[in-house]
């Protein structure tokens, strides 16, 4: 999965669970980018690239939800 397909994955689960889901492209150096959903937060690399199963698992992780939910 790349950056653009988490985004849109999370925006759906957020709209399925009431939490507010954010991107905000000017937090982040370069092509990075700070995602909110709700109160935590993650960053989000190049949106155009792919996200390996390492990364994907600690971005869950940090915004306290299951990966297999998306």
């Amino acid at each position: 999965m790349n950056g653009n397909e988490f985004l849109r994955k999370l925006k759906k689960l957020g709209e399925r669970n009431g939490v507010k889901v954010e991107l905000i492209q000017e937090r982040g150096k370069g092509s990075h980018g700070t995602v909110y959903y709700g109160r935590k937060f993650t960053v989000l690399k190049d949106r155009k690239k792919e996200i390996g199963k390492g990364l994907l698992n600690a971005m869950c992780k940090q915004l306290e939800i299951d990966p297999h939910e998306l």
